[in-house]
C-alpha cells in the first residue's frame, strides 16, 4: 500500500505541532491504480526465523477504487546460540525456552475506498492490526519444573475519512477525520513444565488491560498559484485522547490539544521567498504559548551557478509539547520495561534553528546533489526517562537541554550507478556540567554510504548499504555523588542485496545479507576513575542473517 516516503527537514511545528521540531516524515499510501484489476503478493523469509506474507487486490472501475490488503508476520524468537537457517523444534520445558529477542505473531489488514466526484475526492481507510508477543521465562529454582510466562496481546483499529478538492481555480481544501482504538492485554501464566499445563497467576498485578482511544481531525484551505507572489494556508488540528485501565490513575484520564494555524508565502523576488507562520494552541491540561515560525529560501543566481541549482534555507520555529497520557499516568510493565508515569511533569518549550544549503546539477543521464545543514535546538523542561530504583524508571523534566550539529549528504548518479554518502556530527548538552566540572557538550559522529547499480539488459540490481555509528559519550552520578564518564562503543553495520525482474517485471526476486559484520552486542563502559571502570553489554542486533524475498504483481487492463 506504500507509494513513497517524503522527508521534509527543518522545524515544522506550526503546521504539524508537537513532534515536528526537526522535520517531518510523510508516509504516502497508494490511492489509485491504472489497471482495472491488480493482484500482488509479497513473501519474505529471513534466516533468524522471520516468515512474512502479505497480499493485495485492487479494483478500479469508473470513478471508484477499491484496495484490500492483508498479511501475517511471524518471528520465532532468537538467542545468541541460534544458527542461521536452523529450524529447531520448540523447547518448552528447559532453559532454551527463553529467547533474548521475543517471539511474536502479527496479523494486519487494510480496506481502502476512493470515489471521485466532480470537484471533490473522498477516501476512506480502515486498518486492522493485532499482535501477540510471548515471553517464556526461565525454569525456576530449585527443581526447574515451573516457570512464569508473559503474553502481550495488542489490538489497533484505525478509521479515517479524507475529503480533498477545489473551491476555485486557485483555492484548495482538505479535511481529515480519524479515530484510533488501541487495546493491550497483558497476562502472566504459571506453567508446569512437566505437564505443560498453565494457569493465570494469582497475583492481580500480573494481569492488565489498557485501552487508548484517539479522535483526530485536521483540515484547512490553501492557495497554490505559481504565478502569484502571495500564497497562504489556514488550518486547524483537533486531537483528543482518552485512556482506561487499572494502571491508569483513577482508571480513566483524558487530554485534549486543539489548534489553529496559518502560514503565508511571499515572493520578495524571483529568487527569494519568505514564509512566516503562527500556531495558536489550547491544551486542556497545560497553558500553551503562541508558536511562531519563519522560513526563508534564497536561490543563488550567477555565472558560476548558471548550470546548477543552488539554494539556501533558514528556518526558525518555537516548539511546545505537553506530556502524553502515558508519560503522565500510565504504569507500564512488560518484558523490557518497568516505567511509572509522573503526573507532575511540566510541558516542554523549545526554540529551533536550521540553516541548510543545497546544490543540484543535472544533465541527460547524470546528476550530482549536495545537501548540508547546521542546526541548534534549545529545550526547556525536556521530558526524559530516568532510573528511579534498580528496576523501575520514571519520567522527569530536564530544566535545560540543547543539541547542535551538522549533517551532510551527497548523491551522485552516473547513468545506471547511484551512490549516496554523507554523515553527521551531533552534540548533546550535558546538564551535569552546571554542578560538576565536566564537558558542556558531548559529540557523536555518524556516517553512511549506499551504492546501487542496475544492469539494465539483465534486469538485475545490486545494492549495498553501510552505516557507521560513532561512540556515544555521557556522564553519570554514583552513590557517593561523584561524576563518572560513560561511553557506548561505536560499531559498523552493512547490508547488501541483489534483485532480478522476471516475466515483464511481474516477478521480482531478491536475495541478500543483513548485518554483514555480525554485530550482536556492543559495550557500554562507565569509568569512575583513572584505574577503575565497569562494562555492560547492549544488544543491538541478531548477528548476520540471510533473506529471500519474492514479489509477484499481476494486473488486468480489461
Amino acid at each position: 500500500m506504500l507509494k513513497k516516503i517524503e522527508i521534509v527537514e527543518g522545524p515544522l511545528s506550526v503546521n504539524y505541532g508537537t513532534d515536528a521540531l526537526g522535520g517531518t516524515i510523510n508516509i504516502i499510501s497508494k490511492k489509485s491504480q491504472k489497471e482495472n484489476i491488480s493482484v500482488s503478493s509479497n513473501n519474505y523469509y529471513e534466516s533468524n526465523g522471520q516468515y512474512n506474507f502479505s497480499g493485495k487486490i485492487g479494483i478500479n472501475k469508473s470513478k471508484n477504487t477499491f484496495l484490500l490488503s492483508g498479511g501475517r508476520n511471524y518471528f520465532d524468537g532468537w538467542r545468541s546460540e541460534d544458527k542461521a537457517f536452523d529450524i529447531e523444534k520448540e523447547r518448552l520445558a528447559d532453559s532454551l525456552r527463553f529467547k533474548s529477542w521475543k517471539p511474536k505473531e502479527q496479523f494486519f489488514a487494510t480496506l481502502f475506498f476512493k470515489h471521485d466526484f466532480k470537484k471533490v475526492k473522498l477516501t476512506y481507510t480502515n486498518d486492522y492490526f493485532s499482535e501477540i508477543v510471548m515471553n517464556r521465562g526461565l525454569p525456576r529454582l530449585p527443581y526447574f519444573e515451573t516457570a512464569f510466562d508473559d503474553y502481550y496481546n495488542t489490538l489497533r483499529l484505525n478509521n479515517s475519512a479524507n475529503f480533498t478538492g477545489k473551491l476555485s481555480k486557485k483555492l484548495n481544501f482538505s479535511t481529515l477525520f480519524a479515530y484510533t482504538h488501541f487495546k493491550r492485554i497483558k497476562n502472566t501464566y504459571f506453567k508446569d513444565l512437566t505437564t505443560l499445563n498453565q494457569n493465570l497467576s494469582e497475583n492481580l498485578s500480573d494481569q492488565d488491560t489498557s485501552i487508548f482511544n484517539n479522535i483526530f481531525a485536521r483540515g484547512g484551505i490553501n492557495s497554490n498559484s505559481d504565478s502569484s507572489k502571495f500564497n497562504y494556508e489556514l488550518g486547524y488540528d483537533l486531537n483528543h485522547e482518552t485512556a482506561f485501565g487499572l494502571r491508569i490513575k483513577n482508571k480513566s484520564q483524558q487530554i485534549g490539544d486543539y489548534a489553529i494555524f496559518t502560514s503565508a508565502e511571499y515572493k520578495l523576488a524571483s529568487n527569494l521567498i519568505l514564509r512566516p507562520g503562527i500556531r495558536v494552541i489550547y491544551n486542556t491540561s497545560y497553558k500553551a504559548p503562541l508558536v511562531p515560525s519563519v522560513n526563508v529560501k534564497y536561490d543563488l543566481k550567477s555565472k558560476i551557478t548558471a548550470k546548477n541549482k543552488f539554494s539556501l534555507r533558514f528556518s526558525y520555529a518555537k516548539g511546545f509539547r505537553s506530556p502524553s497520557l502515558k508519560e503522565l499516568y500510565f504504569y507500564f510493565v512488560d518484558i523490557n520495561h518497568n516505567i511509572e508515569g509522573n503526573e507532575n511533569l511540566k510541558a516542554e518549550n523549545s526554540n529551533n534553528f536550521n540553516l541548510s544549503a543545497n546544490l543540484n546539477r543535472k544533465n541527460m543521464k547524470n546528476s550530482f546533489k549536495i545537501e548540508t545543514s547546521v542546526f541548534y535546538n534549545s529545550i526547556q523542561n525536556m521530558i526524559s526517562l530516568a532510573q528511579e530504583t534498580s528496576t523501575q524508571y520514571t519520567y522527569f523534566n530536564i530544566d535545560k537541554f540543547q543539541t547542535l550539529g551538522f549533517v551532510i549528504q551527497n548523491e551522485l548518479t552516473i547513468k545506471l550507478l547511484k551512490i549516496t554518502f554523507g554523515g553527521s556530527y551531533i552534540g548533546r548538552y550535558n546538564y551535569l556540567e552546571e554542578e560538576f566540572d565536566s564537558e558542556k557538550f558531548t559529540y557523536t559522529p555518524e556516517g553512511k554510504c549506499n551504492f546501487m547499480y542496475e544492469f539494465e539488459k539483465q534486469k538485475l540490481t545490486f545494492a549495498f548499504f553501510y552505516k557507521y555509528t560513532g561512540k556515544l559519550p555521557g556522564f553519570n552520578i554514583n552513590a557517593e555523588n561523584q561524576i563518572s564518564k560513560t561511553t557506548i562503543q561505536d560499531y559498523h553495520t552493512a547490508d547488501c542485496s541483489i534483485s532480478k525482474l522476471f516475466f515483464d517485471k511481474k516477478i521480482n526476486l531478491s536475495l541478500g545479507v543483513k548485518n554483514l559484520f555480525d554485530v550482536v552486542n556492543i559495550s557500554g563502559i562507565s569509568s569512575s576513575g583513572a584505574h577503575s571502570s565497569t562494562s555492560n553489554s547492549i544488544a543491538v542486533g541478531m548477528g548476520r542473517t540471510f533473506f529471500f524475498k519474492l514479489d509477484i504483481n499481476l494486473f488486468s487492463k480489461k
